[in-house]
């Protein structure tokens, strides 16, 4: 099923600018769909997935008023592929900065993998500025979902493709991908760099979808996109998400359980497996909980944005 028929059209930003959040980072943001509408906040995945058209048609543009950005290091933000300043914290201060430039009282916050990290995050420590959360394929970055995707786990579902993601890194640095990864990534030499980057990119966009098909959402074959991709993702998580317990996220979560939230999972979610979903659902049964039977990790699988515009749209009532 094509989910063109259930997306809303495509949509222009009507306001584009550069925020500067530091000394260093310079933030890309855009807004569309309607000036006077309630406003949203889409954080994007990764981190350093950067933003993607498509994110806006998963909103009604009468309704909504979307606000989307590059967060620090990938897309058109600069520097590009930073790893100075670039943690957890430091981007849940940028998602409040850009509340403040826009002269935002509340908004709802949407995020997905990465981004249902960032979104969890900045709700505990901002959740008077949040009128509610949209969530799919949860992902709190604990040391067992890292070794699940990064070390062994989903190596067994996906042989074939783990051949490849293994393929930079000599047999004497196999027990410890991560780490064999990260000396690669921020290597001197571009061309390791790049080499690194790509096996690092299209490992996962080889096992985000129940039906694998050569259709990412990102454009991996762009050295740029791949480069910023693998480095700050690999630089979060060799540094537990920059949290100072393992489980800080279910830990804090429930100060937030009277905010309305969704929680949206595929069932064969490999990047993401359901678990963690289930974990947070356990923790803050208040939320609502959906389960997609025939779906894996991608937002752009018709079960999920089924359900996720299912909740744009009853969100735009809060």
């Amino acid at each position: 099923m094509q989910i063109d028929k259930i997306l809303y059209p495509e949509i222009k930003s009507y306001n584009e600018f550069k925020l500067k959040v530091s000394n260093l980072h310079t933030l890309h943001v855009e807004e569309s769909g309607n000036r006077n509408g309630k406003p949203v906040i889409f954080l994007h995945g990764g981190p350093g997935g950067g933003i993607e058209p498509i994110y806006r048609r998963y909103f009604n543009p009468e309704k909504w008023r979307i606000i989307i950005f590059d967060q620090r290091g990938c897309g058109q933000s600069i520097p590009h592929a930073e790893l100075k300043e670039n943690t957890t914290w430091d981007l849940v201060e940028d998602i409040e900065k850009i509340r403040e430039y826009l002269k935002i009282d509340k908004w709802v916050v949407f995020g997905g993998s990465w981004g249902s990290t960032l979104a969890m995050t900045y709700g505990i420590t901002y959740p008077q500025v949040c009128k509610g959360l949209i969530l799919r394929g949860i992902f709190m970055l604990r040391k067992k979902e890292i070794n699940w995707f990064y070390q062994e786990g989903a190596s067994y579902i996906f042989p074939d493709e783990w051949e490849k993601y293994l393929e930079p890194i000599p047999k004497e640095e196999h027990h410890n991908l991560l780490s064999a990864y990260y000396k690669r990534l921020t290597s001197n030499d571009s061309l390791i760099r790049y080499k690194a980057a790509n096996s690092w990119s299209f490992w996962e966009a080889s096992t985000s979808k129940l039906i694998q098909n050569n259709k990412s959402l990102h454009h991996f074959s762009d050295q740029k996109i791949a480069e910023a991709f693998a480095r700050i993702e690999c630089h979060y998580f060799i540094n537990n998400g920059f949290f100072e317990t393992d489980a800080w996220i279910l830990e804090n979560i429930k100060g937030i359980s009277k905010i309305p939230i969704a929680i949206i999972h595929g069932r064969y979610d490999i990047v993401c497996p359901i678990k963690s979903a289930w974990e947070l659902h356990k923790e803050i049964p208040e939320a609502s909980f959906h389960i997609i039977q025939d779906a894996g990790h991608s937002m752009t699988e018709y079960g999920i944005a089924q359900k996720l515009i299912e909740y744009t749209n009853k969100y735009s009532r809060l």
